[in-house]
C-alpha cells in the first residue's frame, strides 16, 4: 500500500488516514455525539474523556487539515474568529503585534477592541513593504500577522521574507490562509508558525457551516495552542466538523473552476471603462503578480473592483442578477460583497478610507457558475449604467 505522503494534494483530499472507518469500513467519518467517555481505570484514562478536550470526529478534521497544510497538529474552532482569537491568546500583557493594514474587519475589531484592553499593543502596516514592516517591529513584538492575499484589496505579502524577519526578532508569524487554502498556498512551508482559516469559506465551500481551523508545525507551540483551545473552549461541534470534512473532499476541483473563472472575469472587468481598478494578483498589471506566482499555485477565486463613485456601484448591485449579494465568500455560488458595510463595517470610515477600502469598492468571490454567464450578467448591468449616463448627458 502506498503511503499517503506519496500522493498528490488532490488525492490526499480523499485518501488520507480517515479514508474509511477502521472498525466497519464506512467511507464517511462517523459523527460521534458523545460528550463524555467511560474510563475503565481510576489511574489511567483513555484517549478521550470529555469532548471539549478531544472528540473523534473533530480529531479527524484536525488530522486532515494538518496533513493538507504539511503541519504537525491541527485545531478546529467554532469560527474563523475563534481560531484567530485563540491564537492571539498566545500573547501576554505588554506584547506587541505587527499586522496587515487592510486586514479582515473582524480581525481589526479583535486587535483594536479586545487585545488593547488586555494590554497588547499593535501597529498596522503595509506588509508588502518589508522596510515598513521592519520599522514597525519593536523590542516587545511577538507576532507578525499576515493576510495574503489581503482582504479586500488582494495585496500579496512575501510570506518567506516576513517569516525570516520575524525569526530574527524572536516573533511568531501568523498567516490567514482563508483565500487560498492549502490547495493553492502552504504558509508553513514558507516559514510561518501558525496558519489560520475561516473554514466557513472555501474549505467547507457550501455556505452551510461556520468553522475555524489552525495548524502549527512545532510541537511546543502545538501544546500551547492545544491548552488554550481546551481552556477557551470554542471548539467546533461534531456535525459542523463532518460538514467541513465533506466540503474538503471537493476543494481542489472547486478551486480550480472558481479560480479559472475569477481570472477570466478579472480580465473582463479590467478592460471595462466603468471600472476604475481591479484588484486581482492573477492580472499581470497587479504589482505583486510575480510574487503571487512564486509562492502560490494561482491567484485564487476572490477579486475586488472599484467604480468611479458609489452611485455607479449602487446601480450595478441593483441590476446584476446571478451573484448572491451577501457577506462571506468561498462558496459554490458567486458572492458579491460590499466591504464598506459588510466585511469591514467594524473599521471606522476614516481608517477604512485611509487603507483604500472606498465606498465604491466591491469584493467578488467567484463560485461554480459558467464564467461566461457571469460576464454576460455583469455586462448587462454595466450597459444599463452606461445607458443612464448617456441619457443624462443629453
Amino acid at each position: 500500500m502506498i503511503e499517503s505522503d506519496c500522493y498528490s494534494f488532490d488525492t490526499k483530499l480523499l485518501h488520507n488516514r480517515h479514508k474509511f472507518d477502521p472498525t466497519n469500513g464506512a467511507v464517511s467519518v462517523p459523527i460521534q455525539h458523545a460528550t463524555t467517555f467511560h474510563q475503565s481505570d481510576i489511574d489511567h484514562f483513555g484517549k478521550y474523556d470529555y469532548s471539549r478536550s478531544l472528540n473523534p470526529t473533530r480529531e479527524a478534521l484536525e488530522d486532515v487539515i494538518a496533513e493538507l497544510e504539511d503541519g504537525l497538529k491541527g485545531f478546529a474552532f467554532s469560527s474563523g474568529m475563534a481560531a484567530i482569537s485563540t491564537a492571539f491568546l498566545l500573547l501576554s500583557q505588554g506584547d506587541h503585534v505587527v499586522i496587515t493594514e487592510d486586514v479582515y474587519g473582524g480581525t481589526y475589531r479583535m486587535v483594536t477592541q479586545v487585545l488593547n484592553r488586555l494590554g497588547i499593543s499593535h501597529t498596522f502596516v503595509d506588509m508588502t513593504d518589508l522596510k515598513e514592516v521592519e520599522k514597525a517591529i519593536q523590542p516587545n513584538t511577538k507576532v507578525l500577522y499576515v493576510e495574503t492575499p489581503s482582504n479586500p484589496l488582494l495585496k500579496v505579502t512575501d510570506i518567506n521574507a516576513i517569516s525570516n524577519l520575524a525569526k530574527q526578532h524572536g516573533a511568531y508569524t501568523f498567516v490567514d490562509n482563508t483565500f487560498l487554502t492549502p490547495a493553492l498556498q502552504k504558509p508553513l512551508n514558507l516559514g510561518a508558525d501558525i496558519v489560520l482559516h475561516s473554514a466557513t469559506k472555501f474549505l467547507s465551500g457550501h455556505s452551510d457551516v461556520v468553522a475555524g481551523l489552525a495548524v502549527v508545525k512545532d510541537e511546543e507551540l502545538a501544546n500551547r495552542l492545544g491548552s488554550l483551545q481546551n481552556s477557551f473552549g470554542a471548539v467546533l461541534g461534531v456535525q459542523d466538523c463532518w460538514l467541513v470534512l465533506r466540503g474538503i473532499k471537493t476543494l481542489a476541483v472547486r478551486l480550480q473552476q472558481s479560480s479559472s473563472a475569477a481570472s477570466k472575469i478579472a480580465a473582463y472587468l479590467n478592460l471595462h471603462p466603468l471600472v476604475k481598478e481591479v484588484h486581482y494578483p492573477g492580472l499581470e498589471s497587479h504589482p505583486h503578480f510575480a510574487l503571487q506566482k512564486e509562492q502560490a499555485k494561482s491567484a485564487g477565486a476572490v477579486l475586488s473592483f472599484e467604480f468611479e463613485n458609489e452611485d455607479v456601484l449602487r446601480s450595478f448591485v441593483k441590476n446584476v442578477a446571478i451573484p448572491v449579494f451577501a457577506v462571506s465568500l468561498g462558496a459554490v455560488e458567486t458572492i458579491l460583497s460590499y466591504p464598506a458595510k459588510m466585511s469591514h463595517a467594524a473599521m471606522p470610515e476614516e481608517e477604512r478610507l485611509a487603507r483604500g477600502i472606498s465606498n465604491s469598492l466591491l469584493r467578488l468571490s467567484v463560485g461554480l457558475e459558467n464564467p461566461d454567464d457571469l460576464i454576460q450578467d455583469f455586462a448587462s448591468a454595466l450597459n444599463k449604467i452606461s445607458s443612464v449616463q448617456l441619457q443624462g448627458g443629453k
